[in-house]
């Protein structure tokens, strides 16, 4: 086999290939599953920037691994390739744009554990960012709740404003905010996509109900919600070994003591096995989900973006 008989999908058609409804029943159906395995991701520096690297595989399937960078003195900050294989060290089976993959698996995670953690009357949503990941999580999270708004706010008034612009397509009722504090205190779920090192969200600010996602601070020594957010809210993971070696905000919260390593109640497959019941009709709960992502999320989008699992 030569490299031009591989298959190849362009961020085009990934996003074509993995409409989000299908991708976060993908997703939940991996989860649930329990046959795939992700070690640990490496992560190293590389002059300012980061090299990571996410094998993962299926019981007796195709495995697959991404490469990413993540520069956040280049834009877009995140690149990657994902490489699915006929098992880890056999011949490729595709190559697929892994940016494209990672922004679109990351949008359906959040919104996947939204469904069991947020309210599910949730009317408003405040997306805090201005990155190549706010129009994936508009239209993970537009299908998945009935939402009246969607508030965009960042530290850049114009980068808000394009941001808002490149989602008026989608249908969805996006708007900018200016005030964040403000945009807070009327949102029901409140999604961060930033790069932050210091916090962009008070726990003295959260209100009963909400419902927090954390996608950034993927190292320790980055965060975006301050340690009160974890000691005030009912907190989930994507997977744990992950969150307790690479999320940063809660990483820091624990060694503060704000929160202990035993109250975090469950991660995503908890949550789709049924083992954790999620809000489970607790009205007044806060409840926050950190995420750093897995190759689990990956192969999942990457199977079905391939039709494997049809």
């Amino acid at each position: 086999m030569t490299i031009d008989m591989i298959p190849y999908l362009d961020g085009a058609a990934v996003a074509e290939a993995t409409p989000f409804p299908a991708l976060i029943a993908a997703l939940r159906a991996t989860f649930a599953a329990r046959s795939y395995h992700a070690p640990e991701r490496l992560n190293t520096d590389m002059d300012g920037a980061s090299l990571l690297l996410m094998p993962a595989w299926r019981d007796d399937e195709a495995g697959g691994v991404k490469i990413v960078t993540v520069d956040p003195r280049r834009r877009p900050s995140i690149r990657s390739t994902y490489v699915l294989a006929d098992t880890m060290g056999g011949p490729p089976i595709a190559i697929l744009d892994g940016t494209m993959l990672t922004r679109r698996r990351t949008a359906a995670a959040s919104a996947l554990a939204a469904s069991f953690l947020a309210r599910p009357d949730s009317r408003t949503l405040l997306l805090i960012g201005t990155g190549a990941l706010i129009q994936p999580l508009v239209e993970a999270y537009g299908c998945s709740f009935a939402l009246d708004r969607i508030l965009i706010w960042g530290r850049d008034p114009d980068k808000v404003a394009a941001a808002v612009e490149a989602n008026r397509p989608s249908g969805y009722p996006v708007e900018a905010c200016a005030d964040l504090d403000a945009a807070i205190a009327i949102a029901d779920i409140v999604s961060t996509a930033t790069l932050a090192t210091s916090p962009l969200i008070r726990g003295a600010a959260l209100r009963p109900g909400m419902h927090v996602d954390l996608i950034g601070a993927f190292r320790p020594d980055m965060c975006e919600a301050d340690g009160a957010c974890f000691t005030r809210a009912r907190t989930f993971v994507d997977t744990m070994d992950g969150a307790l070696s690479e999320a940063g905000d809660l990483i820091q919260a624990i060694a503060a003591g704000d929160i202990s390593v035993d109250a975090i109640e469950g991660d995503l497959a908890a949550l789709c096995t049924g083992t954790h019941r999620g809000r489970d009709g607790d009205e007044g709960a806060i409840t926050l989900f950190k995420s750093v992502g897995t190759g689990i999320e990956d192969l999942a989008a990457a199977r079905l973006a391939l039709g494997l699992d049809a």
